[in-house]
């Protein structure tokens, strides 16, 4: 099981806009409706996302992380480029030859747990530290499939 977090470039509130948001939801969905993960919970911030989550074995030798975050990228890219959002869409404008834009950080943070205990201890600090009390705005989604337990 994996606890991955994406970060916007630059910690910038990309997934604050409501479609953005439903960009990431569709494909979280289409991912385990397609059985190529398990879908154990994620939290959906303005900058940034954490997931729960692991390949199912089918897909296990694939790199679904660089599905999800260039697929997102794409649909988001999309989505300002139509709704002519110029300004917001320049935010992300690569400096790398390779590509336009730049929707999320490089080296997103994944940590793989090999036992529950632990990953529930995290899991769980994660949770406490963003229902904390004047620490941060409750994020607009937490949600766990129930496809799968981890306890």
């Amino acid at each position: 099981m994996q606890f991955f977090t994406a970060t916007c470039l630059n910690w910038q509130n990309l997934l604050a806009h409501e479609r953005h948001q439903q960009i990431i939801m569709d494909s979280l969905k289409f991912l385990v409706e397609s059985n190529r993960i398990w879908l154990y919970g994620f939290v959906l911030m303005p900058n940034h996302i954490h997931l729960l989550w692991n390949s199912q074995e089918a897909w296990a030798n694939k790199n679904i992380q660089q599905m999800f975050l260039k697929y997102t990228a794409q649909q988001m890219k999309f989505n300002l480029k139509d709704s002519g959002n110029n300004t917001e869409l320049e935010k992300y404008r690569s400096t790398q030859q390779d590509r336009e834009y730049h929707f999320w950080e490089r080296r997103p943070r994944k940590i793989r747990y090999t036992t529950v205990k632990l990953l529930n201890k995290n899991w769980n600090t994660c949770i406490t530290i963003l229902l904390k009390p004047g620490s941060v705005n409750f994020p607009k989604t937490i949600a766990a499939h129930q496809q799968n337990s981890i306890s």
